[in-house]
């Protein structure tokens, strides 16, 4: 699909599952009517808060397909394709190539350590295989054994037209702005830069790139369109005040204290919990192997909701899972 690089709020949706294990499909039709409501530019399906390394394909594929019926078209629709080499990404792709989507987002191969040259060639073979489909590359250095794209490893691979825009998850707002001043340097225009981190979204905005990925946007998505429109419009005190608000309300990625856990499933299970009470998804299940947030740090999430004036509602189902603008009838 053809069409402008997907700027502004582009939120990673959550994968939900019933207790089985397996993808909600009416909980992602209603997740994702959510977002549309709360006025967001686009969602990523599968993404690392979309819990993607743990799905089978076959579970990737049912996501894939009840996020797009769900957003009818209405907003874009980005789909992760990462794995740990660049055959199996290519699999991925061809899975939903001829799906009405946005385009893809890519990480650099993880599990084997890679070096710049092979990550650069890992983005090419790619856009040679699908020349089409526009491709995002994705900066996550911990998820992919610390490897890295360089500013210089991006603006080639922008200049060549192999990627079409990053979403940078560094933390870092040096390389931020080294970006953005490179991509002005090069007068790459059309070039998306947009910040995973979602703590400091007024300040990449002053930098200059052009939109976040929040995985707290599941929680509060009109928060992160808020913020974004105070941004844009020069309004800094207001952003300032959203993104202070959002900053607290980020605090529910710190409960999951009943038990051990690891950090993905204390801020999956969080964010799951979160969406649950405000009335988004029927089940907070995380994937296998995770450990599930308890009773009371649900409890404690709620309390942090209703602090950042979220107040909870009960889960009302779609009334049917449709393919309305019969964006995937005949695929």
């Amino acid at each position: 699909m053809s069409q402008e690089p997907v700027r502004g709020v582009v939120v990673p949706v959550i994968t939900p599952l019933d207790p089985d294990g397996q993808v909600d499909e009416a909980s992602m039709a209603s997740q994702v009517e959510r977002l549309v409501d709360a006025g967001v530019h686009g969602v990523f399906v599968l993404g690392t808060t979309g819990e993607f390394p743990f799905l089978t394909d076959a579970q990737r594929a049912l996501a894939v397909r009840a996020a797009l019926g769900a957003a009818a078209g209405r907003i874009p629709v980005l789909v992760g394709v990462a794995d740990t080499a660049t055959p199996r990404v290519l699999d991925h792709v061809a899975a939903v190539a001829d799906l009405p989507i946005a385009g893809v987002v890519v990480t650099a191969p993880f599990y084997a350590a890679t070096s710049s040259p092979e990550i650069r060639q890992h983005f090419r073979l790619i856009h040679r295989e699908v020349p089409q489909l526009a491709v995002y590359a994705y900066e996550n250095p911990p998820r992919v054994n610390g490897a890295s794209l360089s500013t210089a490893d991006v603006m080639a691979l922008a200049e060549e037209g192999a990627i079409v825009g990053l979403k940078d998850s560094s933390g870092s707002d040096a390389r931020l702005r080294q970006h953005v001043l490179e991509r002005r340097r090069r007068s790459l225009d059309d070039f998306v830069i947009l910040t995973g981190s979602e703590l400091t979204v007024d300040c990449a905005l002053l930098i200059g790139v052009d939109g976040v990925v929040p995985g707290l946007g599941n929680v509060d998505p009109a928060g992160f369109v808020r913020l974004y429109d105070a941004a844009r419009a020069g309004d800094l005190l207001a952003a300032r005040a959203e993104q202070e608000r959002l900053f607290e309300l980020f605090d529910i990625v710190t409960i999951g204290t009943e038990q051990p856990m690891g950090g993905s499933s204390r801020a999956l299970g969080a964010f799951k919990a979160a969406v649950q009470a405000l009335g988004g998804i029927a089940h907070r299940c995380t994937a296998a192997p995770a450990v599930q947030l308890g009773d009371a740090d649900v409890a404690s999430v709620v309390a942090v909701l209703r602090r950042a004036g979220l107040e909870p509602s009960p889960y009302a189902a779609p009334a049917a899972v449709t393919d309305p603008a019969g964006l995937l009838a005949a695929r």
